[in-house]
C-alpha cells in the first residue's frame, strides 16, 4: 500500500478545502438556521411531538443527513472529474498507484469534508433545541458510514459526468428529492398505509431511520436493516469503482 501517494491525494483536496473555510463553514450553520426558521418555528409550531420527540428535535437527523449526503456526493464527484477534465487524471493511471489507492485518498478527502460540515450542523442545532443523543458510538457509526458510502457514490457520479451540468443532474434530481421523501422532515408512519410501503423502496429512508434511532431511540425501520442496507450500498459503490478502474470506463479515452 503506497500510503504516501494517498496522503498526498488526500492533502491536496483537503487543502482545496481549508482555503475555502469560511465559505465551507457559514454555508451550513445559515442553512440550518433557515431550516429551523421554516420548519421548526412555521411547522413545528403546529406540530408538538413527533414519536414523542418535539418536532425542532426530530428534524435535526434528518437535516444532518440531508447535508452530509449531499456535501459528500458533490466533494467527492467534483474531485474525481477535475482531473478528469483537465486531464491530469493520466498522471494518476500512469502512476505507482493502484486504483485502492487513488480511491482512498479522493473518497477519504470527500468523507472527511462532510463529517465536518455533519459535525458543523449537529452544533449549530444545539442552540436552536435541547438536544440529546441516546447511542453516540452509533450516530457517529452511521454518520461515519454515510460519509463513506455516498462519497464512493460521488466518485462514480465524477467519472461518469461528461460535463459540469451532468455533474449536478444526480444530487439535484435524485438524491435530494430522495431525501426529502425519505422521512427527513417527518416519521414515515404520519403517512397512508399504501405510502407506507411506496416509501420503504427509497433507500435513503433506511438511513435516515437508522440516524434518527442513534438519537432518540426510535425508527422507522429496524436498525439492522438500517445497517444492513448502507453496508450493501458501499460494497456495491465499490464493486462498480472496482469495475471502472478494470475496464478504464470512461478515463482511459
Amino acid at each position: 500500500m503506497n500510503f504516501h501517494a494517498i496522503l498526498a491525494i488526500y492533502r491536496s483536496e483537503m487543502a482545496r478545502f481549508f482555503r475555502t473555510l469560511l465559505q465551507s463553514f457559514i454555508s451550513p450553520v445559515i442553512s440550518t438556521s433557515l431550516y429551523f426558521v421554516v420548519f421548526g418555528a412555521a411547522i413545528g409550531s403546529r406540530i408538538d411531538e413527533v414519536e414523542g420527540v418535539s418536532y425542532g428535535a426530530f428534524i435535526v437527523p434528518g437535516l444532518i443527513m440531508l447535508s452530509v449526503m449531499t456535501q459528500a456526493l458533490s466533494n467527492a464527484s467534483f474531485a474525481i472529474y477535475f482531473p478528469k477534465f483537465i486531464g491530469t487524471i493520466y498522471e494518476l493511471l500512469s502512476a505507482p498507484m493502484n486504483f485502492l489507492e487513488i480511491v482512498l485518498g479522493y473518497v477519504g478527502a470527500a468523507a472527511t469534508k462532510a463529517l465536518f460540515i455533519g459535525v458543523v450542523i449537529l452544533g449549530t442545532s444545539s442552540f436552536f433545541v435541547d438536544l440529546s443523543i441516546q447511542h453516540p458510538l452509533a450516530m457517529i457509526l452511521f454518520m461515519v458510514l454515510t460519509c463513506i458510502s455516498f462519497s464512493l457514490f460521488g466518485f462514480i457520479i465524477g467519472i461518469w459526468a461528461k460535463n459540469f451540468e451532468q455533474l449536478q443532474l444526480v444530487p439535484l434530481l435524485v438524491v435530494t428529492p430522495l431525501v426529502f421523501l425519505g422521512g427527513s422532515f417527518y416519521s414515515i408512519s404520519m403517512l397512508p398505509p399504501v405510502w407506507q410501503t411506496i416509501t420503504l423502496f427509497n433507500p435513503v429512508v433506511y438511513l435516515i431511520s437508522g440516524f434518527r434511532w442513534s438519537f432518540f431511540g426510535a425508527a422507522d425501520v429496524p436498525v439492522g436493516l438500517s445497517l444492513l442496507a448502507i453496508a450493501g450500498f458501499t460494497a456495491l459503490c465499490l464493486a462498480v469503482i472496482w469495475w471502472i478502474f478494470r475496464t478504464g470506463w470512461r478515463i482511459r479515452s
